[in-house]
């Protein structure tokens, strides 16, 4: 080992899903199978180039008051970011400086021990349960924060405003951040509480239910005093982290409430004929309240059928990991591409 080597921060990356360059049913990153709303589009073909040029907003003011707009709150409480992940990096960097260590699921999003990794902050997972729900007694103890997805990912399992309430409660001296990139598909958000809780963070994104993961777009939504560290944590790192054409856009998007609604009801739609189907050729599904479903078959092994479907182009997810070896993730396409998932699925079995 070289002597600088020593000095180097060495972290394991997170694995994003799989990005096919050529043309596959794609069923493995949960993106939204619909454009998004047509003002969107709109924005793009009307775009004054020009303004390219000139650094966009650093405040991205048009994009936050829009947001305080259709979350009923002060523009003092929206912080935005580039996509989610960049928002709740950040949120790890301002909140997450104890000794003590912090404590999400031991199934979840796989971002979260890189982050605690990154930044060198000490972390504990707390085990779901056997139906791979949270346990919210597990949250009870000291610690430095608090972190989960509700719905949760991989699992798609959604708890109920109480459950996250409670463990809000139970950590009033601890930041407590919901991180809801799959709420809109599930039920009520975290963002009725803000007023109550002081130690309260939600954090939402575009890339699902407004169908714009191109454009990183992420947000939390907090109190005036929380929001305020963020940006200043923001402005020390980089004071320019949303593109005028995300800001353009995003304010088009978060405008059309009925395309936002209708898309939502057309995933959840599919969402709930598709595990039916499932459930008819023998798979568990577990009860997603997502645009996504965790499935395995308790005849088949998951990563032989992993990897057929993706000889026939159909591309899902697989870990393999400790608990869920045996489970894919599936995310809600159109009817059409879930019809073709099931086609392969029935050929499959045949054999």
């Amino acid at each position: 080992m070289k002597a600088y080597e020593k000095n180097i921060r060495k972290v394991e990356p997170y694995v994003p899903g799989e990005q096919p360059q050529h043309k596959v049913i794609k069923l493995n990153t949960n993106e939204n199978p619909y454009p998004p709303a047509p003002g969107v589009t709109k924005a793009l073909e009307e775009m004054n180039t020009d303004r390219l040029r000139l650094y966009p907003d650093p405040t991205a003011a048009p994009l936050v008051e829009e947001l305080a707009g259709f979350y009923q709150v002060n523009p003092d409480q929206v912080f935005v970011g580039v996509g989610s992940d960049d928002v709740l990096s950040m949120c790890f960097l301002t909140f997450f400086n104890s000794e003590k260590p912090i404590l999400f699921p031991d199934i979840t999003y796989s971002f979260y021990k890189v982050w605690a990794d990154l930044y060198r902050i000490p972390y504990e997972c707390q085990k779901l349960d056997e139906n791979f729900r949270l346990i919210k007694e597990d949250y009870y103890k000291e610690n430095g924060g608090v972190i989960f997805p509700n719905p949760n990912a991989p699992t798609g399992i959604y708890e109920e405003l109480d459950v996250v309430e409670d463990i809000i409660a139970h950590n009033r001296d601890a930041i407590v951040i919901v991180d809801e990139a799959y709420v809109d598909f599930a039920g009520r958000s975290a963002i009725e509480l803000i007023d109550k809780y002081d130690n309260l963070i939600v954090v939402q994104t575009f890339s699902k239910a407004r169908s714009m993961a191109g454009m990183r777009i992420g947000y939390a939504i907090s109190n005036p005093t929380l929001i305020r560290y963020l940006n200043d944590a923001k402005y020390s790192f980089n004071s320019y982290t949303m593109n005028q054409t995300s800001l353009v856009c995003g304010v088009e998007a978060v405008k059309d409430k009925e395309y936002f609604e209708n898309g939502i009801r057309k995933i959840v739609e599919t969402r709930e004929w598709a595990k039916e189907e499932l459930k008819k050729l023998g798979f568990h599904c577990l009860d997603s309240k997502s645009n996504f479903i965790f499935a395995m078959h308790p005849q088949y092994d998951a990563k032989e059928m992993f990897e057929a479907l993706k000889k026939h182009d159909i591309y899902v997810r697989f870990w393999g990991s400790e608990r869920i070896e045996q489970y894919m993730r599936i995310t809600i396409g159109t009817r059409e591409e879930m019809e073709a998932l099931f086609v392969f699925f029935r050929e499959y079995m045949k054999k």
